[in-house]
């Protein structure tokens, strides 16, 4: 079984240690991830622009990255949803390559989802005592349907309390170029979002997709506020090395 890693952008760039934990957490349960060093940007940034041309162009590196992978794992809804989603658009009039498109559609999981529903694994033995709050991001819950995976996950940490989120499902303004078209609206979007997190009095605030927490994360920072900011795979792998340790493995 092949399973290859899509890094994504923000990801490689931003959160290397991101790729790093699902890496050893897979690891442990026998997966071992090829990386495909010619993968690249997914085109959605210039997908949601209008640049469809463009948005093919990286669309057909990402078919040949992962043409012979069995399974394509990434860290982010917003991205699998782009192959989900759009990549079958993006070939209608190439009858070839949106062939290879739904294939791909169908072996790409976001990294809750091939823990859950491929591997059944909804335990991976972490310890994390902090109090958590979880942002589901939009692309994620909305595109995907990923509701169930994360929480089963997060329910099996031991020592953590799960503090929900008011207004969890709002958007948190990022929207990829949304962010930068209408600044204004999404300034007031991550702001608003922030003091929920805020009202939670969560030590860490944790969520699937980098670019939402990327933004929560800077606001929360330009206030001073002391939360950390995680993807769930940083925070089961920590959780995981915090069990050993305390267990002197």
């Amino acid at each position: 079984m092949k399973v290859s890693l899509f890094i994504t952008c923000i990801s490689d760039a931003l959160f290397p240690p991101i790729g790093e934990a699902m890496a050893r957490l897979l690891a442990r349960y026998g997966v071992r991830l090829d990386f495909p060093q010619v993968q690249t940007c997914c085109g959605q940034p210039a997908f949601n622009s209008g640049y469809w041309d463009e948005a093919r162009a990286s669309a057909r590196t990402i078919l040949e990255a992962f043409d012979d992978s069995d399974f394509v794992i990434a860290p982010s809804g917003s991205c699998t949803g782009m192959i989900h989603h759009y990549y079958p658009k993006l070939f209608e009039h190439e009858p070839q390559l949106q062939e290879k498109a739904l294939a791909l559609k169908e072996k790409t999981y976001e990294f809750t989802q091939f823990l859950v529903q491929v591997l059944g694994v909804t335990d991976v033995g972490a310890v994390f005592p902090h109090r958590v709050t979880y942002h589901p991001s939009c692309h994620g819950s909305r595109l995907l349907g990923i509701k169930d995976e994360p929480m089963q996950l997060m329910a099996s940490v031991q020592g953590m309390e799960l503090i929900p989120l008011p207004y969890a499902e709002d958007c948190c303004g990022f929207g990829g170029t949304f962010a930068i078209k209408m600044s204004d609206i999404s300034g007031a979007m991550v702001e608003e979002k922030t003091q929920h997190v805020l009202e939670t009095e969560a030590e860490v605030l944790v969520g699937l997709d980098m670019g939402c927490l990327l933004n929560i994360g800077g606001n929360l920072h330009y206030q001073g506020k002391p939360v950390r900011v995680m993807h769930l795979a940083e925070l089961l792998y920590e959780g995981v090395k915090h069990r050993e340790q305390t267990a002197g493995v």
